[in-house]
Parts: structure tokens; sequence; C-alpha cells
């Protein structure tokens, strides 16, 4: 992975990460910390579902870090409540450099059973919190570029869930593949500024994958190799990202496994067929289809399926 030792490359910068109390997001808090940048943690402290928040959590960590972090436990997808993180960043550190939208909550079930209710809450804090996040940030982060200052990075966590989909997770899999296109137009919306925005896909023991429940011997072997994978890989590569090295690397779908990181496609036509001004008959077009389509068709497989392979540690 990134050697980044302890070089202090990050001493000028000021960082807002989302969730950053827990797992991988308190991963991502030290490091950016252990580097040298100033850390607003802003996690309310919620269970996976979202509920009974706990305060203290950010704030001991805020603690043990010192002078240079300090805690926002107030819901991250609230009305006005993003304001008020990136407002803490900027009055208690100067500015607001760095911006990692983290914080995820779960709440599955198969799509014939949904609650619409659920449906809601997941969308609100995977997509909405970091969109009001960018919202909020983003006039900051222009308005110290063009005076001079270091342009920023925008480091937005997604999942293979929402890049492959994953059993009974419609609503969690549609907030992280929204979240992919929110880096797109972020990055380009950025581009003039120089702030980069990108998304990463993580592979690491978490409280997530603590709760899979296996449904195959397949799914089982998938949750054991999780469980290997400690997030501060993942947490050294956002490190990287907001890195002077990454300057040129913006609106990338990135992944990180262990030691492995993987830079995803992105969708884009693999083929094309055009009608004859006469138009197509069904059977000309079913023909046409099965001959040009259906081979490149993509299948069904799911993230757990598609990385249940041993990881590289």
């Amino acid at each position: 992975m990134v050697d980044s030792v302890n070089d202090n490359s990050l001493s000028d910068r000021v960082a807002l990460v989302t969730g950053g109390a827990r797992g991988i997001g308190l991963a991502i808090t030290r490091h950016l910390h252990a580097l040298g940048a100033k850390v607003v943690i802003a996690d309310s402290g919620v269970s996976v579902a979202g509920d009974n928040p706990d305060p203290a959590l950010a704030r001991a960590l805020a603690s043990e870090l010192g002078e240079r972090a300090t805690a926002f436990t107030s819901d991250i997808s609230a009305p006005g409540a993003a304001a008020e993180a990136v407002g803490l960043a900027v009055s208690r550190f100067g500015a607001i450099d760095l911006v990692v939208n983290n914080a995820a909550i779960l709440r599955d079930s198969f799509i014939f059973k949904a609650n619409p209710e659920n449906w809601d809450r997941v969308l609100r804090n995977n997509l909405s919190a970091p969109f009001y996040v960018l919202g909020a940030a983003t006039p900051h982060l222009r308005a110290q570029a063009n005076a001079g200052r270091a342009p920023g990075r925008i480091v937005n966590i997604t999942s293979s869930a929402g890049l492959y989909g994953n059993l009974g997770q419609a609503a969690y899999a549609s907030a992280k593949a929204g979240l992919v296109g929110l880096t797109r137009v972020t990055a380009m919306d950025m581009a003039r500024s120089g702030v980069t925005c990108n998304a990463v896909a993580p592979f690491a023991r978490t409280r997530v994958t603590d709760m899979i429940q296996p449904a195959n011997d397949a799914q089982a072997r998938y949750k054991e190799r999780a469980l290997t994978i400690a997030p501060e890989f993942v947490a050294e590569f956002v490190a990287f990202l907001c890195s002077a090295q990454a300057q040129d690397v913006t609106g990338q779908v990135l992944g990180v496994r262990g030691r492995e990181v993987f830079l995803f496609s992105q969708p884009r036509p693999i083929e094309t067929l055009v009608a004859p001004e006469s138009g197509w008959t069904t059977p000309e077009f079913t023909a046409l289809f099965n001959d040009r389509f259906r081979a490149k068709l993509t299948d069904l497989t799911t993230d757990l399926e598609a990385f249940n392979t041993e990881p590289a540690l």
C-alpha cells in the first residue's frame, strides 16, 4: 500500500470526516491526523441501522487526538447539520480542505418486502447527506483555491454493492450507486478550481461485515475473508487521494482490498445497433439483438460473489 509514513504531508490541511469515529471512518480520521491534518470528526454514534445516537464516541476520539481534532455529533443528514459541520471546521481551524463522505447506515430487505420509511432513511443518510456536505463545503473550496490555497480533495466512500448490487440491498445499493453519480458531477463542477473528487469502494472489517448473515457456503467464505482485512489499508489510500501526488486524479471509481487497489470501469456503451430508415421488424431486431448484444449482457453476479477470493494482506 501507499508508504506515507508519518511525513507530516497534510500539516496545513483541514479535514471533515463523516462517520469518522468508527470502522473505516475511524481509520481514515486517525491516518489523516497522523499525517498532520486537523480533523473534524462528524459522527453521531448511531447504530448500523441509524438508531440510538451516542455522541460520546466522537467526543472521546477528539479528546484522545488532542487540539488538532474536534467532534461534531449532530445527525449529518439533518437539515442544516452539514453547513454547521463545515462551519465548525472553518471557525475552529480556519479552512476546509479535505472532505471524506463516509457515514452510512443499513436497513436491508428484499424489494418485495421493502419499507418506504427505511428506503427514505437510508437514502437521506447515505446519499442526501453527502450532497448536503458538498453543497456546504464546495463554496469554501472554490473560494480558497481562488485565493491561492492548495486545491481541496473530496473522497466519497461508495460500495461494491452500488456497482454490482447485492441481494436485499435496494436502498443501500441505490444510495451508493447514486454517490458515484454525485462524484462524477462534483468532479466536473470543481475541475476549474483544481478540486478533485473521487469515489472509493472499501473492503475491510467493519460493523457491516460483522452483520453479514451467510446464505450459503460461498457467502460464509466471503465473510471469513472480509473479517481479516484491516480498514487501515483503505485509510492509507484515501490519504494518497488527499495528497499533492493525486492532483490529477479526479472523477474516478476505485476500490481497496488489503494491498489490492482496483480501478473500476465506468458505464460506457460497448455496442450499438442503428435501425435502418425503414425500421425493424420484431424478428429482424431480435436476430440482431441476439447476434450483437446477447453475449455481452451483464450477468447478475452480486458483489459478494464477484470478490469472493483471497485478499492480499
